[in-house]
C-alpha cells in the first residue's frame, strides 16, 4: 500500500480580480476552494490514474474536517490524527490577471504527544510499503521528527518518497531514500548548486545518487523535468499552458509520475509524459481535480536520454 503524509494540510482558495487596488473593494471571481496538502495532492491525483493510496496527516478545526471529508468524497481512506483547538491553515493563491501572489500560513500547532501519536500509528501499520513524506513541518515539530519517521520505515523496509523544501532533506540523503522530487529553486537553497545548463544539471543528479538518494526526479517547470537511476539520465519538455496557480503542479507531477513507475520502473518515459503533462493540467486548470487534459498534452512530451 501506498501512504502519503502531509504534516501540514490546508485548504487552498485560489481566486482571481483584474487588478488590486488599495482602499477600494477588490472584486473577485472563478473561486475555488480545494482540499490541499502535498501528500494529499499526490493521493488524489493517483486515485485519478487508478491507484489506491491512504493519507496521513495532523488535522483541526473546521477546516480539518472539511479536508477529511473531501478526501472521503474521492473515495480515498484516510487516517487523520486530530490535534485539539487548533484549525488547519487556509492558504490564498490570487491571480490579478498579469501574476500570481502567494499568502501561505504556516500552520496549526502540534504538541509531542500528537507527533508521537502519529509515530505510533506508522509503527502500527502492516502493509507500508510506500510512504510519500511531502510538504512542511507545521509549527511544534522540530525537523528532527524526519529522521524518527525514516527510521521506522528502515525497519519496515518502506521505500521512502521525499518531497520537502526543508534544509533537512540533506541529512535525510543518508537514508538512501527510493526517490526525491527536488525542483531547481530547492536545489539552489538547500545545496547551494545554482542550475544553469544541462551540464549543471548531470553534476547535481549525480551528487545527489552518490550522496544517497537512489532515484531522483528533478522539476524545473516550464524548463522540463529530469530523472536519474543512477545508469541513465532522462529529459522531459514542458507543455506550455497559460499559467493560473502554479499550487499542487509539483505535487501532481509527482503523483503522475509515480502512477506509472511504481508500477513499471522500466516505463520511464511514459512516465516522466504523465508527470509532465499532468503537472501542466493543474497549473493552467487552476483546480487538481481537473485533468481532462492530460491524455491531450502527454502527445505533446518528448523524451530524451541525456548525458
Amino acid at each position: 500500500m501506498i501512504y502519503t503524509l502531509t504534516t501540514n494540510p490546508a485548504i487552498d482558495m485560489n481566486i482571481s480580480t483584474m487588478g488590486i487596488k488599495r482602499k477600494e473593494v477588490n472584486r473577485t471571481f472563478d473561486t475555488v476552494y480545494s482540499a490541499n496538502g502535498k501528500g494529499l495532492n499526490v493521493s488524489f491525483v493517483l486515485k485519478y490514474f487508478g491507484l489506491d493510496s491512504t493519507v496521513m496527516g495532523f488535522f483541526g478545526g473546521f477546516s480539518g474536517d472539511y479536508i477529511i471529508k473531501e478526501t472521503k468524497k474521492k473515495g480515498i481512506n484516510i487516517i487523520p490524527t486530530m490535534i485539539e483547538d487548533e484549525i488547519t491553515r487556509i492558504n490564498i493563491f490570487l491571480n490579478d490577471g498579469e501574476g500570481e501572489f502567494k499568502f501561505v500560513n504556516s500552520g496549526s500547532f502540534v504538541d509531542s504527544d500528537k507527533q508521537e501519536e502519529m509515530l505510533n500509528v506508522l509503527r502500527n501499520l502492516n502493509d507500508l510499503e510506500y510512504l510519500t513524506i511531502n510538504g512542511s513541518l507545521p509549527p511544534g515539530i522540530d525537523p528532527d521528527y524526519y529522521d524518527k519517521i525514516l527510521n521506522i520505515c528502515k525497519e519496515k523496509e518502506t521505500k521512502v518518497i521525499i518531497d520537502i523544501s526543508s534544509p533537512k532533506l540533506k541529512e535525510l540523503l543518508k537514508y538512501k531514500p527510493f526517490l526525491i522530487k527536488p525542483n531547481d529553486e530547492e536545489i539552489k537553497d538547500i545545496f547551494g548548486i545554482e542550475i544553469t545548463n544541462k551540464e549543471d544539471v548531470i553534476k547535481v543528479l549525480e551528487f545527489l545518487y552518490k550522496s544517497g538518494a537512489q532515484n531522483i526526479f528533478l522539476t524545473m517547470g516550464e524548463k522540463g523535468s529530469y530523472f536519474y537511476n543512477g545508469e541513465n539520465i532522462y529529459f522531459a519538455t514542458a507543455q506550455k499552458v497559460k499559467l493560473m496557480s502554479s499550487a499542487c503542479a509539483g505535487d501532481s507531477a509527482l503523483a503522475g509520475f509515480l502512477s506509472i513507475w511504481l508500477e513499471n520502473p522500466d516505463n520511464i518515459e511514459n512516465a516522466l509524459k504523465r508527470a509532465s503533462a499532468t503537472g501542466a493540467n493543474v497549473a493552467e486548470s487552476n483546480a487538481i481535480g481537473n485533468l481532462k487534459k492530460v491524455e491531450e498534452y502527454t502527445k505533446n512530451i518528448k523524451v530524451r536520454r541525456v548525458g
